[in-house]
């Protein structure tokens, strides 16, 4: 891997990594955010789908976006093995997120990367269709994805992105209101 690459894997890493701790300290929606961490999640299987591989979720400890994601994974039927790490940059590079399109988080789910705020719906259709593939992005914190839910309920329209094993991108699903 080249430094400029590297490089840019960090910057974009450290730029959403500050992002999510900014946004859980600063947004108006903070308290619903640690509120949602400490209740129960209501719409929870009683059990894991033995059917959906295991989730491993590689995030800075500090993250509530990201633990409040991990929840969505887990309403939807997911057993998610998180791994808190001081250092994402190393993650992406191994799993081969785009440079640009880093997010605070990062999951490995049945063999592809899938990175970001990423609706579980949208992870189970790539297990569903299996297509060569090294996974999904979906750069930054788009307000209103799983994990980053506005109180009004507003999603800002958002496109989470198919990597291909050359690692060129395209669109895979479209989320939010249309504009």
């Amino acid at each position: 891997m080249n430094r400029s690459l590297s490089l840019g894997l960090l910057l974009g890493t450290v730029l959403a990594t500050t992002a999510c701790a900014r946004a859980s300290e600063e947004s108006p929606a903070a308290p619903l955010a640690s509120e949602a961490l400490a209740a129960p999640i209501k719409s929870s299987p009683s059990q894991v789908d033995p059917a959906l591989p295991i989730a491993i979720v590689h995030k800075t400890a500090s993250c509530g976006c990201c633990g409040i994601w991990v929840g969505h994974l887990k309403a939807a039927g997911f057993q998610v093995d998180v791994r808190d790490t001081d250092d994402m940059n190393p993650i992406k590079v191994r799993l081969g997120v785009p440079v640009g399109k880093a997010s605070c988080h990062t999951a490995e789910i049945g063999g592809y990367v899938v990175e970001g705020h990423i609706p579980a719906g949208d992870i189970k259709r790539l297990l569903a269709e299996r297509p060569a593939a090294r996974g999904l992005v979906l750069p930054g914190m788009p307000a209103g994805s799983p994990g980053m839910e506005m109180p009004d309920g507003y999603v800002q329209p958002y496109t989470v992105e198919l990597v291909r094993t050359d690692g060129t991108t395209e669109p895979f699903a479209q989320h939010g209101q249309g504009g």
